[in-house]
């Protein structure tokens, strides 16, 4: 089980202080949260991708290229890496290069963002957000898997005996996550794949995702991948602690309440209530969080978000010697008990790597050839 932090980037006022930060001091305290989440001993460090007022990450390879620098053990990700507004080529390569430079230290989510905006900015129309995100995927995965690729698609110019550059290291490209908070289309492309399904399960009720994620692992067992229970899934999720729950209630009221993406809607209560949001002691989070695989099975990956509304720095990396000193050991040892041997550990460069050579020596019945054109999903969720 992989337990680590996600951030949006947001540049936003303290509402406690009338403080907002620069650009420039919120890019080095993300650096400085993602050492921060290594020393804690957390596994993942994920970063957002955004073009837009108050967000800073627009460049989320070139942050995590230098935090690989910074780090030494520290998964780097996304959360989430745009595919319907980024070239699969730019992608390919941006990426093959991050997992030279860290290691293999590298995997991403892709999603299609929810920023309507961003669309036209990059030359794309939002109305084909669905076949956008299937085809650019389509691609993607052949640059990284054939050495010269010859493409014709809807939506780019056609490639001819293109090769990417560099080729992901030791022949096997990254992990890729499919990122949604709505659509089995993306829980269908995951699934078709045997790739990894991220819900970001931070603003509906649980119910709604259990409905996602269970199409998701009932389709990947439909295509062939594995048991539904062997499925790849992360979710992510928000906590703000102290030692005594009233105190962590005060004190995050205020950045929750002029939240630019939840504030001035439902109150604290209502939201925590409704959603994985847990403001309390460590012990509520530890309760809220070992409870998440009653609702959606066993998992890999679990995403905190903690950097966000406008706290400042210190209290950041505050509740991350929390999160990582009380609350994760604890939730480890919950997830690992009685834990099925079938389930699959989160994945890792390593991992993949094996299971290629397992697959070279013939020892796996799965393959990635022959591969029709996705289409929509011929069941709703």
């Amino acid at each position: 089980m992989q337990f680590g932090i996600f951030t949006v980037g947001d540049r936003t006022v303290d509402p406690t202080t009338g403080h907002e930060p620069t650009e420039h001091a919120r890019i080095t305290a993300m650096v400085a949260i993602a050492q921060k989440a290594e020393e804690v001993g957390l596994d993942v460090f994920a970063s957002g991708e955004h073009h837009n007022p108050p967000f800073v990450p627009s460049s989320p390879t070139t942050l995590l290229g230098y935090i690989a620098a910074k780090t030494e053990k520290l998964i780097l990700s996304t959360a989430t890496t745009l595919i319907t507004t980024n070239d699969p080529v730019k992608i390919a390569e941006d990426f093959a290069m991050l997992q030279h430079l860290s290691g293999g230290r590298v995997d991403l989510t892709l999603g299609r963002g929810n920023t309507g905006p961003v669309y036209p900015w990059f030359g794309q129309d939002i109305r084909q957000g669905i076949p956008l995100a299937l085809e650019n995927y389509a691609l993607l995965r052949r640059l990284w898997r054939e050495e010269y690729v010859d493409w014709e698609g809807q939506f780019r110019t056609p490639l001819q005996g293109f090769q990417s550059t560099p080729r992901p290291l030791d022949g096997v490209a990254p992990f890729v996550w499919h990122g949604s908070i709505r659509s089995p289309e993306i829980a269908e492309q995951a699934a078709y794949y045997g790739d990894g399904f991220f819900a970001n399960n931070i603003f509906w009720p649980k119910e709604h995702y259990m409905k996602l994620i269970g199409y998701y692992r009932a389709r990947f067992e439909h295509y062939g991948h594995g048991l539904a229970s062997e499925a790849i899934v992360g979710l992510g999720g928000q906590a703000f602690m102290r030692t005594k729950s009233q105190d962590a209630v005060n004190e995050f009221r205020p950045y929750f309440d002029n939240a630019p993406v939840y504030g001035h809607g439902p109150s604290l209560e209502e939201f925590t209530e409704q959603t994985p949001l847990t403001v309390g002691s460590p012990q509520q989070v530890i309760d809220r969080y070992a409870a998440m695989r009653d609702h959606f099975g066993d998992y890999q990956r679990q995403l905190f978000l903690m950097d966000h509304a406008g706290l400042p720095l210190k209290t950041v990396l505050e509740q991350l010697d929390i999160l990582g000193g009380e609350v994760v050991p604890v939730l480890r040892k919950e997830f690992a008990r009685n834990r099925p041997a079938n389930v699959p550990d989160g994945p890792t460069h390593a991992s993949l790597v094996a299971a290629a050579e397992r697959a070279a020596r013939g020892e796996s019945l799965l393959t990635d050839t022959a591969e029709p054109a996705l289409t929509e999903p011929s069941t709703r969720v």
